[in-house]
């Protein structure tokens, strides 16, 4: 099994609902008015995960219990340092 290292982040806010989690690293997604903001953060940042990093990046949430992004990228050994 490939070694892998795990960044969780994890707040105790209000969640998110299902349908907002799964529109979250759509490109131009979100929640902000108009005007406050592009929505290409999280979608620029999970195209660098996955593409750049062979990596992955998840989100769970539950309204009222809060919400945890997790990072997992492949451990790769350089010969070079």
């Amino acid at each position: 099994a490939e070694q892998q290292v795990r960044i969780c982040i994890a707040d105790n806010g209000i969640g998110m609902s299902e349908s907002v989690r799964s529109r979250l690293f759509n490109p131009f997604f979100t929640t902000k008015p108009i005007g406050k903001g592009t929505g290409l953060g999280l979608s620029i940042s999970y195209q660098i995960i996955t593409d750049g990093h062979k990596g992955t990046l998840s989100c769970q949430s539950t309204p009222g219990q809060g919400t945890e992004f997790a990072i997992d990228i492949p451990i790769r050994h350089c010969s070079k340092l």
